[in-house]
């Protein structure tokens, strides 16, 4: 009897994830057999190349005190490397989780858009194909398609804050659990160690059994992309002497690296779970675009090959020379030649005020001059004495009187009168005026000079404005908290709001009796506080306020504060200059 292709394909897909199960399993025994080694080995370098944990709940004394220096520092950093990959992971999580939630919340249309489009070629394809069949089959297509995509969308927020959710409750149990006994851990390490290690191997398990269903919901959900994984299975601690005085080097290497191995697995469980529901990647969401430029380039290309050498043609040298001449010209007109002007206006200045100098005793000595005729035609006339200093304003009436009478008989007083000195000396005022107004002229001209040349450079002037805004912005990196421009100000500013918003929604789960709720909030608070602490490291360092604002951040994450006093905190907090609105919007 002929067994059905359909069964036979389905069998030996089932023989082929036993078997790579089978290896895979085998294969990560012999790795963990391995660890001891290379956990001693990569010990050495965790100390140096790691990322900056957010403060343990410690006694602040506890950095310089000599009890952290063997068995307590190793549990020191164990404590550190636990609550910093939980953050980091919380990080990535969270990340994804606000896209899928922004989509979730818009309109059908975006969504089936979102779905057909931005989901890369192959999504395209498919979901195109789908949409004809359904037309064909005389169906509603679109609204299967919105259906399709609202689902797609709600699981990936279902199973990122399902995961969310499991995470920060874990963060926050061993956040609590250190502070509960954290002067004790540092003033006897050896003797709180066996216990504060079986509590975080209990939380593993816990977190073990909270995540554990995102397995099979993963795995029978046909919206996710279907590639075997095993479940979640975190090591069990050793069995070792907890009631005794002194743990061994021995029983204290065996429970760290048991700790070790379950982060590991944690991490590795974590990235698989986020990788297969993450957001697409921003060539995926812009393929379009990305294809239509593409394209394009391709076009330009081909079309700049046409007009190259490589083709026989001299078009592409021609217009390289053109384009060079051009730039070369432009440089001169509107760069050197402006800022050469105004160079020597400026360093010539002593050479130009001695020639104007210059001209201002011609001008004087020609006013001398008609001084002394008016005076002398004057004197003359009137037949009297005048004084030196007399004004050649009345000086000229009497010689415009004269002039007036001699002109009633102009030829006899051409010969025998004083007309020939009546012009001689409107000819000398003339002179003067025209000496004086050209002297002023040149002066108004030469005060202009540099505005001549400043106007000429403008072009210039502009063009390297714009290149200096565009570097200054590529190098404040504006987009994210941790620059230094309004928008990293702003997104600051946010955070300190995010972190009151989840202390008041954790004192409400607290009052409502919502033990695990609470712990979960508490968990997101750790997560924003650890956010809002490297966001403002750097730049209250600069201004010389971090002390003060590392301890109020410390502040917000004791369990054991009120929150009204954390409310005090954070109204106080945002007097720090890193947390001040722009000064340019006051």
């Amino acid at each position: 009897m002929a067994v059905p292709p359909s069964e036979t394909e389905s069998s030996e897909k089932i023989t082929f994830l036993s078997l790579s199960h089978y290896y895979s399993h085998y294969l990560r025994n012999r790795i963990h057999a391995l660890y001891p080694f290379f956990s001693n080995f990569a010990s050495r370098f965790r100390s140096t190349h790691r990322r900056e944990c957010f403060p343990l709940p410690l006694p602040s004394f506890s950095l310089d005190s000599s009890t952290l220096v063997t068995k307590g520092s190793r549990v020191h950093f164990v404590l550190e490397d636990i609550i910093g990959r939980a953050l980091v992971n919380l990080h990535s999580i969270q990340k994804n989780l606000q896209f899928w939630q922004c989509r979730a919340k818009r309109s059908d249309s975006t969504k089936a858009r979102f779905m057909i489009f931005e989901r890369g070629p192959r999504a395209f394809i498919d979901e195109t194909v789908k949409l004809l069949r359904g037309r064909t089959a005389q169906g509603s297509s679109v609204k299967n398609l919105c259906q399709s995509a609202s689902d797609y969308i709600d699981e990936r927020v279902a199973v990122l804050s399902s995961l969310r959710y499991s995470l920060a409750t874990f963060l926050a149990q061993v956040y609590t659990e250190v502070d509960k006994i954290g002067e004790e851990l540092v003033a006897n390490p050896e003797s709180k160690l066996p216990s504060l290690l079986a509590t975080i191997n209990d939380l593993f398990s816990t977190l073990e059994a909270s995540i554990g269903h995102l397995h099979t919901m993963r795995q029978s959900d046909s919206s996710v992309d279907g590639s075997y994984s095993v479940p979640l299975l975190f090591e069990k601690m050793p069995e070792i002497n907890e009631e005794g005085s002194q743990w061994t080097d021995c029983e204290m290497r065996d429970a760290i690296n048991s700790v070790y191995q379950n982060l590991d697995k944690l991490d590795s469980y974590i990235s698989f779970l986020v990788i297969k529901h993450r957001k697409p990647r921003k060539i995926t969401q812009y393929w379009i675009r990305y294809a239509c430029g593409a394209v394009g380039l391709s076009v330009c290309s081909i079309w700049l090959l046409r007009h190259s050498s490589l083709m026989g043609s001299s078009d592409l040298d021609n217009w390289i020379q053109e384009a060079k001449n051009s730039t070369i010209g432009f440089f001169e007109n509107h760069v050197e030649q402006p800022i050469l002007s105004i160079r020597d206006e400026l360093f010539d200045t002593f050479r130009k005020r001695h020639q104007g100098i210059m001209d201002h005793e011609e001008v004087k000595l020609t006013a001398d001059s008609l001084h002394r005729m008016l005076l002398a035609f004057s004197e003359q006339a009137k037949g009297q004495k005048f004084p030196v200093n007399a004004s050649d304003q009345e000086m000229l009436e009497i010689v415009m009187y004269r002039y007036e009478k001699e002109l009633m008989h102009p030829i006899q007083n051409i010969l025998n009168g004083e007309l020939v000195r009546a012009i001689l000396i409107q000819v000398q005022k003339l002179k003067l005026d025209t000496e004086t107004a050209m002297l002023e002229l040149d002066q108004i001209l030469r005060a202009n000079e540099i505005n001549f040349a400043v106007l000429t450079a403008l072009p210039a002037f502009f063009l390297s404005l714009l290149l200096i805004m565009l570097v200054r912005a590529w190098f404040k990196q504006d987009t994210k908290a941790e620059g230094r421009g309004r928008v990293a100000r702003i997104q600051r500013r946010l955070l300190v709001v995010e972190v009151k918003k989840r202390i008041m929604r954790y004192q409400i789960y607290v009052d409502q009796g919502l033990e695990r709720d609470a712990k979960y909030m508490f968990g997101l608070v750790l997560y924003s506080l650890d956010r809002l602490y490297h966001s403002v490291k750097w730049h209250a360092e600069a201004s010389g306020e971090w002390e003060c604002l590392r301890q109020d951040i410390i502040d917000l994450a004791n369990p054991g504060l009120q929150t009204a006093n954390k409310l005090s905190v954070i109204s106080h907090m945002v007097a720090f200059d890193c947390l001040l609105p722009s000064q340019n919007r006051r």
